[in-house]
């Protein structure tokens, strides 16, 4: 079967106070971006990889790949006005098999993770990775807030992993505010999405104690 992984990097870096775009940050001597790219091709080399990236992020991701002789295989696909836009347009390069969505910034997915995702979709179609809430979650209501209980509740991270034919048609429904993530747009669907256990490794980059923490992980 085909394993495809569509890479969704279209961050602007403003909650990292910086200019430069968050996936494009260096860690460990390289791009953030590089790092996710390598953890599937790791996994497995015959893995189509597809690179969803901002049009005009494209020409420095170029130069990106060549000062640092990044040659892992990948496509590049342009990004749209928002993330559900932004996969959409990659899907449109994927054809059949099984095809997962993973964030660009979350570069320490482990192998474990990335099998579970894709063996279990190979069944249940569609798949998605969590990991338990440590802390108190508190919901706010009209006259204050209250406590819930977290063993209600996962975190969620990627790759969501899914039959291929299953999430273009998905995608293929009207965009709508409430589609925060791929789970969410199968869903509205009605097809229910399995969770499986996710690593806590497997951040999203988004502020700076986030890339402390990476320059940390990376070096483990």
């Amino acid at each position: 079967m085909t394993y495809t992984v569509l890479i969704v990097a279209g961050g602007k870096g403003l909650r990292m106070g910086s200019d430069l775009p968050k996936q494009f940050l260096p860690i460990g001597g390289k791009p953030v971006l590089m790092h996710t790219i390598e953890a599937f091709h790791h996994f497995d080399r015959t893995m189509k990889i597809i690179l969803v990236l901002p049009q005009e992020q494209q020409t420095y991701w170029q130069e990106l790949c060549a000062k640092n002789s990044f040659v892992i295989e990948h496509t590049v696909v342009d990004g749209g006005e928002t993330r559900f836009h932004s996969v959409k347009n990659g899907l449109a390069c994927v054809n059949s098999g099984l095809v997962g969505v993973h964030d660009g910034v979350r570069p320490f997915v482990s192998p474990e993770v990335i099998k579970r995702c894709y063996e279990l979709a190979a069944i249940k179609k569609a798949v998605i990775p969590v990991i338990d809430v440590v802390e108190t979650v508190r919901h706010i209501t009209e006259t204050g807030s209250e406590t819930v209980s977290r063993n209600d509740y996962k975190l969620v991270q990627t790759p969501q992993v899914f039959d291929a034919e299953l999430l273009k048609q998905a995608y293929a429904q009207e965009y709508t505010p409430f589609f925060t993530d791929d789970a969410s747009v199968v869903e509205a669907m009605g097809i229910p999405v399995c969770l499986v256990e996710g690593n806590r490794e497997n951040i999203k980059i988004t502020t700076p104690f986030d890339l402390k923490i990476s320059s940390a992980l990376v070096n483990v």
